[in-house]
């Protein structure tokens, strides 16, 4: 499923999310979301997916400790 995950030290990734064994999270097509946006914040890109304001920076595949994620947010698009 992909998600926005925001993580330790203001690191926001959004990609196909996948917990590991190993105690990290997986996200692959990945990208960091260097600049929202939006009007409505993070939960505006997840419903409605980014706008023309949105930049982000792609990461292909990136793998964080689960003890860094502070949220992940399902995406509906």
């Amino acid at each position: 499923m992909k998600k926005i995950v925001v993580a330790t030290a203001g690191w926001v990734f959004i990609g196909q999310y996948e917990e590991k064994d190993n105690g990290s999270v997986v996200l692959t097509d990945a990208s960091c979301i260097r600049r929202w946006g939006t009007q409505k914040g993070l939960g505006q890109i997840a419903i409605e997916g980014p706008t023309s304001e949105t930049i982000m920076d792609y990461m292909g595949t990136i793998e964080i400790k689960a003890t860094a994620v502070i949220a992940a947010i399902d995406c509906d698009v």
